[in-house]
């Protein structure tokens, strides 16, 4: 099972999202370091909207999907972008 799919079922199962996406960005930093070619899942951007975000600062999301996904993050992920809202807010994706 790759890391993505792992992350997207732990925030599935613990924020019941009624938008969910984790995206591969690494093809986009190809050649930013000497040896990497883009392959891999080095660098991912998650998009979220939840009803458990409701009332939470952007701080308190970020450090509550942090939390959840530290596992993942601490192996091979170099960077992971976090977009996450409650529903009826402003999105800009």
């Amino acid at each position: 099972m790759s890391i993505r799919s792992d992350i997207e079922e732990k925030l599935a199962a613990a924020f019941s999202p009624q938008h969910l996406e984790v995206i591969n960005e690494s093809h986009l930093h190809a050649g930013h370091q000497e040896h990497f070619d883009g392959t891999g899942e080095t660098h991912l951007r998650l998009r979220i909207v939840a009803d458990a975000f409701s009332g939470m600062s952007r701080v308190e999301r970020h450090r509550a999907i942090n939390a959840l996904i530290a596992g993942e993050l601490a192996d091979t992920v170099h960077a992971f972008a976090i977009e996450a809202a409650a529903p009826g807010e402003p999105r800009h994706w």
